[in-house]
């Protein structure tokens, strides 16, 4: 699936009138909040263990490069295989060749947001290994093409009768039905004829330990654990922020991801890793690659403040919160993350030139930063990141602010310097937004405010300021006091 964050707009257009999308994001979200918070109230100081978790990701960030040596190091001791790919083009090519190497043409993977922003999917198929995804919600965004909507239910927005339609035509489902649990069965008979003849298994990493060379992973549907323990060849693939310090970071973190991004004191199935499986085990891989993919972070580790983005564990707390994603979904930002999430990734990943349209779609609320349990400043990155584009940052590849609004900042600056200049310029503006307003309501505006009322109805500007009225007050009893009088 090709990343488009360049089509925000058009595509938050037309999501707005999307009704499955709009009846999960109203529905379905809130009840998962609760859930968050009735799980991490289970914590003795639910705030102590959120800020244990940012202090955690800040030591990690902090001690990357020599993290990475020693994970490298005691991985490699426990028979694991490192390997290195400086972008997604070489990370596709390094699997590639492993499964070509082994004379296998199909491969099953686990859900892995690593493998979806470097498009593993793709690159395999149009090199003729087919793969499948394992997971229920990415299987079925697979056979429709789509990107993940959220973070955690890659397809919960889709229809149900839709997904009857895919699973008769794609699966072999025998009869048509809407009950959950009979096309669930059919999802899993299918898959479990794909691990029956897998030979190469994919998955990602949620948590690596330098410490211990521990690969760690977690989830509700058992398929990450099949993809790790039935091929002779596994390949986990991870981004290098992944790291932390410790196995006792690496155990609280997992709290807090399952708490945040489920609302469960655990997930149902975790899984740590050491390397292949030894001789006297029956279960695991004969061969365990470890794939490390720079693609662009050590790009944006350079930038001390950008580098914060670095710190997301990939709980999906700030989607679930954020005012904007409760609107439009996951679909607009265009890829692989969405949200809040996405808004401090992708621009740092694919540049500022590409993704102006994401980190300026905030109200800049906070919410996403209050329930963060890695402790990033998302409206922070959002400011930092326009003031970057205003600058034209090579870095970041930030484009110059356009000349229409430099001259309009500009005429910003000099009308509030001087009040009188204020006064006429809100009775200019007043007269602009109110024009044509409607029962007492805005809907419209004049040249460049057209586009600004497209998605907004406000009420319509009083005919006086406070300040007016004041001054016809100004001196006048009030009406307690000219009660007062009369008697």
């Amino acid at each position: 699936m090709e990343v488009q964050p360049e089509k925000f707009k058009e595509s938050a257009r037309r999501e707005l009138q999307n009704i499955h999308s709009f009846h999960y994001l109203k529905n379905v979200l809130p009840e998962k909040n609760q859930n968050r918070e009735a799980s991490l109230e289970t914590f003795a100081d639910p705030n102590a263990a959120q800020a244990y978790g940012g202090a955690i990701r800040s030591e990690a960030l902090a001690r990357l490069p020599e993290l990475l040596v020693e994970f490298e190091k005691n991985a490699s001791a426990h028979g694991s295989k490192i390997l290195w790919a400086r972008d997604g083009k070489e990370a596709n090519e390094i699997i590639l060749r492993l499964a070509k190497e082994r004379g296998v043409s199909d491969v099953t993977k686990g859900k892995s947001m690593m493998t979806e922003e470097i498009n593993l999917n793709a690159f395999l198929s149009q090199n003729g290994v087919a793969l499948w995804e394992t997971d229920l919600g990415a299987f079925i965004t697979q056979l429709l093409d789509l990107p993940p909507f959220h973070i955690v239910g890659p397809a919960v927005n889709v229809p149900v009768a839709q997904i009857r339609v895919l699973f008769l035509q794609k699966v072999g489902l025998k009869e048509p039905t809407l009950d959950p649990v009979e096309l669930g069965a059919a999802a899993r008979k299918f898959l479990r004829n794909q691990f029956h003849r897998t030979r190469f298994g994919i998955t990602g990493v949620n948590i690596a330990v330098a410490e211990t060379g521990t690969i760690i992973n977690l989830e509700n549907e058992g398929n990450i654990r099949l993809n790790k323990s039935s091929p002779q060849t596994q390949v986990s693939v991870m981004g290098l922020e992944k790291l932390v310090p410790t196995l006792g970071d690496a155990l609280h973190l997992m709290r807090l991801l399952s708490r945040n991004c489920t609302g469960q004191k655990l997930s149902a199935y975790v899984t740590l890793d050491n390397g292949p499986k030894k001789k006297d085990e029956i279960d695991g891989p004969e061969e365990l690659f470890i794939l490390i993919v720079d693609n662009g972070r050590s790009k944006i580790y350079k930038d001390f403040q950008a580098r914060e983005a670095l710190r997301c564990i990939r709980c999906g707390a700030c989607l679930n919160n954020c005012p904007i994603y409760r609107q439009i979904g996951g679909y607009p930002y265009g890829g692989t993350y969405s949200g809040p999430m996405a808004q401090v990734l992708t621009p740092a990943l694919l540049g500022l030139d590409r993704t102006q349209d994401l980190y300026r779609a905030t109200t800049l609320c906070g919410k996403c930063k209050s329930v963060c349990p890695a402790g990033i400043d998302h409206p922070g990155l959002f400011l930092y990141y326009r003031s970057k584009d205003v600058e034209g940052n090579p870095l970041l590849k930030g484009k110059k602010r356009s000349r229409g609004e430099g001259l309009f900042l500009k005429g910003w600056i000099w009308t509030v310097n001087r009040s009188q200049r204020w006064v006429w310029a809100s009775r200019l503006l007043r007269f602009l937004t109110n024009f044509g307003a409607k029962q007492g309501m805005i809907r419209k505006g004049i040249g460049p405010l057209a586009r600004w009322f497209r998605s907004r109805d406000l009420p319509v500007v009083a005919q006086k300021t406070f300040r007016e009225r004041w001054k016809e007050i100004a001196g006048k009893p009030t009406s307690w006091q000219a009660d007062k009088l009369d008697r």
